[in-house]
């Protein structure tokens, strides 16, 4: 009977660990998920805890240190009051290692095949940029090389780096395609030195027909990476070898990004990706509920599609979260549900105006909303505009033309400059901290 009972527990942990993992997706990288999560498993369910198994300590000390508190928020957010401990896993008995499966080669390491053309939805919003990965995936080194593409977190830049590296794999076997992100490079090519093999790590990154490097901010203040990114850049691209890159920013914000590399990175062609508008949304909803094998009334699609609004991997997230409700209530979900479940995911956007977002700015800058929206030039006005048109991009949505109609009809090239520069300046301590204010405000109202 004991037995019997703590086989169901382990049924019960493998499927709530899975849970946590299908809501952790969407909080994380796509390489950090795949990387540190993809190997363990929920192997016990006790009263108040969760035993998790991890390859070995070093991956415990790593998740433990990096993802223990966005995994606490995910338990949290699904009602539950338990603690997660990890423990690694047994150690498997040599004999049976020799008899596994041979590892099957792939190219195009760390690709995920749901990444695709056909999955991707397209709008207004990253129909260049969708094109432009197109003509790469069909004329690799022809066109557009190379083609850096960038957007906010969550809208897609991975997708279309993976789905040019799936085209490819199916369609031109014959090529040597490499997917990974700034990150994950770094750690090869320390690993590299510390085990004496520059040379082989240098003729294996030179051995490439299609590089797809994703997360490129990663190189900030990174001169080591950096150095070796330029040698590999240069003999690809003098070998016309495509070349394909993402970032959250153009390659001239990147802080403490070498001029040169700089200079290479717009070669080719530079896209952005901006925030999808609503119809958009609503086929985002759509198609990711179909992947996921999941039905929901229309009343609450439309909910959160327009109160999701700037990010893909938070609709994503909120699904799974729904997707868990339903796997551990087995009830039906319908809007009252949903607002409950989604409550603390779904932010106050929708009721943010570009007269909030002035207000806001103004009280953390001390002025008024009128001397704000004026044709004043002091430094802290100024300054305070740009912060508020970066705003009411980002939050509200606003067109560039909306905005500078409405900060006293100021050209669109204006709204632009203003936008990318307080996104350079993000990364300023004194910036970020006056944004958080500002948008911590905000979520009061």
């Amino acid at each position: 009977m004991r037995k019997e009972l703590q086989s169901n527990y382990d049924t019960r942990a493998a499927s709530l660990w899975k849970n946590i993992l299908e809501i952790l997706k969407s909080k994380i990288s796509e390489t950090s998920f795949r990387t540190w999560f993809f190997p363990t498993k929920g192997v016990s369910l006790l009263e108040d805890r969760i035993i998790v198994e991890a390859p070995n300590p070093f991956w415990i000390e790593w998740i433990e240190e990096h993802y223990l508190s966005v995994i606490n928020e995910t338990i949290k957010g699904l009602g539950l009051n338990i603690e997660v401990v990890f423990r690694p896993a047994p150690k498997k008995d040599p004999e049976k290692k020799k008899k596994s499966s041979p590892v099957i080669y792939t190219p195009g390491p760390r690709l995920n095949r749901r990444y695709t053309f056909e999955s991707f939805v397209t709008g207004k919003s990253n129909e260049f940029a969708y094109a432009a990965c197109v003509a790469v995936a069909k004329s690799p080194a022809r066109q557009y090389n190379p083609l850096f593409i960038y957007g906010g977190v969550g809208l897609g830049k991975t997708h279309l780096l993976q789905a040019i590296g799936n085209y490819l794999y199916e369609k031109r076997k014959n090529l040597n395609i490499y997917y990974t992100s700034a990150e994950t490079f770094m750690n090869e090519l320390i690993n590299a030195i510390q085990k004496r093999k520059t040379v082989d790590f240098k003729l294996k990154m030179r051995k490439i027909d299609v590089l797809l490097l994703d997360d490129v901010q990663f190189l900030a203040d990174k001169e080591m990476l950096q150095e070796e990114i330029f040698h590999t850049f240069n003999s690809l691209y003098d070998a016309d070898k495509q070349i394909v890159m993402s970032s959250d920013r153009p390659p001239k914000h990147i802080y403490s990004l070498e001029e040169r590399l700089v200079s290479r990175f717009q070669w080719g062609l530079v896209v952005d990706i901006k925030p999808p508008e609503l119809e958009t949304r609503i086929a985002i909803t759509k198609r990711k509920m179909m992947e996921e094998r999941l039905y929901l009334p229309e009343d609450v699609v439309l909910f959160i599609a327009k109160n999701i609004r700037s990010n893909v991997r938070e609709i994503e997230g909120a699904l799974r979260r729904l997707k868990a409700y339903i796997s551990i209530t087995e009830a039906d979900i319908n809007l009252d549900i949903a607002k409950d479940v989604l409550h603390d995911l779904i932010k106050s956007e929708e009721r943010v105006t570009i007269e909030e977002i002035v207000d806001a700015v103004a009280k953390e800058f001390g002025i008024t909303s009128k001397i704000l929206r004026s044709k004043t030039r002091k430094k802290e006005v100024a300054l305070a505009r740009q912060i508020a048109m970066y705003l009411a991009r980002n939050i509200v949505g606003m067109s560039l033309k909306g905005i500078g109609t409405f900060f006293g009809g100021r050209d669109h090239s204006t709204v632009i400059h203003s936008v990318e520069k307080i996104e350079e300046m993000r990364t300023n301590p004194k910036i970020s901290t006056v944004l958080r204010r500002i948008e911590a405000r905000l979520k009061k109202l």
